[in-house]
């Protein structure tokens, strides 16, 4: 849900800045329909890829972001950030800044240093408006059909033949084509001001350099063309001029030291990128070589834990978990896995003292989902109640909460609400038949006359609601 005091008005200061720096830019699409591009972008990659709905991943990716905005001139789009798990090596931004990292490529890179610059390349090209000029000269064409072009070509996986033709695809249907791949003036333009707001942002700007080197070396190590590759040119020319742009900065600016970034942050995300959705025979491999080095490590014990956690070794987790917090007694990421865990096993009095203790430190919606849920398997509904009322409140579109709400709501006999929460999961769900039964149940007990309204206007909107879910799956279905 948007914030009521989000500004939406583009200031004519912005505007004005925007003419001067991109001159001409009559060929991209309005304003208006790159937002409606975007919108529809977005469901297009939601139905067809893993977004990673993780607050510790997501929540860090986004900090780096908004750093790195704040740096920027007013925008002309609220900007969103993503990681999506996929191997391939490749980053994207789609039109009205939603900007995707795939996991792959997080998995490669090595500090916060070189995140935020592929990041910030991203937001440049935002900024320049390149994707959505590109859209302009093509013929117009249906927002649907559009969406899905550009989702095959700037998300086409593994480098692989089908993925580097889509850079020129035509569409059959349209009879049009689509070029995304940014020409060498967009990079230049890309890398130049990007590089002017991340060094604004505090980073020194040398993870662009570093991290193009590693996108590139998958090439020369004998695998396909990274997908970054191919919408990103990343040739030695452009590489040459970073290096120069980068020289010339430091001459300038000798007196000044730069800024450090939390480096303990980005190994944390990092590892838990890697543990959680890395091939898990490789993210193995990786642990064992880190605690073959330092046995110590807490990091690596946190990281072997998790993984062994998805592979449902929790003995060996546990164990793994607690070396770390050996290490870190009161880390709250530490306690978090750890408390998950115990819940996966059935030990929810042991569940409860660890996320109580850790969701103490930091709020993480996880952390309290878990813990509502340990409460209510030790009959505690109305702590477990608080806990699932405060995950809605900071995160309305976690649906699973609302299942549990309602069945805690329905142990203590509070029957207007479990009928009303659990309408709104299975109206989430596009369940039919028991999104009816249980709205049609509170409507008529509500004593709430706000819920009441609500679940009315889900109950007329719910004939449309499934029509809605039916032409997506159609979709699904008839996309190649």
């Amino acid at each position: 849900m948007k914030k009521k005091n989000q500004v939406w008005v583009i200031p004519t200061l912005a505007v004005f800045v925007y003419s001067l720096v991109f001159g001409n830019i009559a060929s991209a699409i309005t304003i208006k329909e790159e937002r409606e591009l975007s919108k529809e972008f977005l469901r297009v990659v939601a139905s067809r890829y893993y977004i990673i709905d993780d607050p510790v991943i997501t929540d860090y990716v986004n900090k780096i972001g908004r750093k790195i905005l704040a740096a920027f001139p007013t925008q002309l789009f609220p900007y969103h950030f993503y990681v999506i798990k996929e191997d391939s090596l490749n980053a994207f931004a789609s039109p009205a800044g939603h900007i995707f990292i795939n996991s792959g490529l997080f998995e490669t890179l090595e500090s916060e240093e070189e995140l935020a610059c592929i990041i910030g390349h991203e937001i440049a090209h935002v900024f320049c408006r390149h994707i959505s000029q590109r859209i302009g000269r093509a013929a117009k064409m249906n927002l649907a059909v559009l969406a899905g072009m550009m989702a095959g070509i700037l998300l086409g996986s593994g480098g692989s033949a089908a993925a580097g033709n889509a850079v020129a695809v035509g569409s059959m249907a349209a009879g049009q084509s689509l070029s995304l791949s940014y020409s060498r003036e967009d990079e230049r333009q890309a890398d130049e001001i990007g590089l002017q707001y991340l060094t604004k942002a505090g980073y020194s700007g040398k993870g662009l350099l570093s991290s193009l080197q590693k996108i590139r070396s998958k090439q020369w190590l004998g695998s396909d063309l990274p997908n970054y590759l191919l919408t990103h040119p990343a040739s030695e020319e452009r590489m040459a001029y970073i290096d120069g742009w980068l020289t010339r900065y430091r001459k300038r600016n000798r007196d000044k030291s730069e800024n450090s970034v939390d480096s303990k942050e980005f190994k944390r995300v990092h590892t838990r990128i890697v543990a959680k959705y890395m091939e898990a025979s490789i993210a193995q491999t990786r642990f064992k070589k880190m605690l073959s080095r330092n046995f110590k490590d807490p990091m690596a014990h946190y990281g072997y834990g998790m993984l062994l956690s998805r592979l449902g070794n929790h003995t060996k987790a546990v164990k793994h978990l607690k070396k770390a917090l050996e290490q870190s007694a009161l880390d709250p990421y530490y306690l978090m896995e750890l408390g998950g865990i115990y819940f996966s096993e059935g030990r929810y009095e042991n569940a409860v003292a660890i996320l109580t203790s850790a969701t103490g430190i930091i709020n993480d919606i996880n952390g309290k989902f878990y813990l509502g849920r340990a409460q209510m398997e030790l009959g505690k509904h109305n702590e477990a109640i608080e806990k699932f009322e405060e995950v809605i409140k900071e995160k309305s579109n976690f649906n699973q909460v609302y299942y549990y709400l309602g069945e805690a709501y329905g142990k203590i006999d509070n029957l207007e609400d479990a009928h009303y929460n659990l309408g709104i999961y299975y109206y989430n769900k596009h369940d039919l038949k028991n999104t009816r039964f249980h709205l049609s149940r509170a409507v008529k007990i509500l004593r709430n006359p706000e819920k009441r309204k609500e679940a009315k206007q889900m109950l007329a909107e719910l004939p449309r609601h499934i029509n809605n879910q039916k032409e997506e799956i159609n979709k699904r279905r008839a996309a190649p």
